[in-house]
């Protein structure tokens, strides 16, 4: 089942992943590469150089989880992060293929 969520973190690496590892090559990434715990609960994401492929790895109690999506088409597009931080939202729209280009909020009046 899919237990990630908004109540998550989320951390993107800043490299280009070999999709050949695997639960303990990807540990090794975090640790020597982002300088924080695989086990902390947070998500770490990764892409490959073509950005055709993405891996999340998350630890959650009793394990590691790993997911993976392969692009058959397209790219996946990494957005701006702020020390390598994603938002839920940032993430969703990553792995569906959106990108936001601009958006406004308008103001509204408020009736009384």
């Amino acid at each position: 089942m899919f237990a990630l969520g908004s109540s998550h973190r989320f951390y993107l690496y800043d490299g280009f992943c070999d999709m050949r590892k695997s639960f303990d090559g990807l540990c090794g990434l975090i640790s020597s590469g982002m300088q924080r715990q695989a086990t902390s609960g947070e998500v770490f994401v990764f892409l490959n150089r073509s950005r055709t492929h993405v891996k999340l790895l998350h630890w959650e109690k009793g394990g590691f989880v790993l997911y993976y999506k392969r692009l058959e088409s397209g790219t996946f597009l990494a957005p701006h992060t702020k020390n390598n931080e994603l938002s839920w939202s940032d993430l969703v729209l990553m792995v569906e293929g959106i990108q936001v280009v601009k958006s406004i909020q308008k103001r509204r009046s408020s009736l009384t």
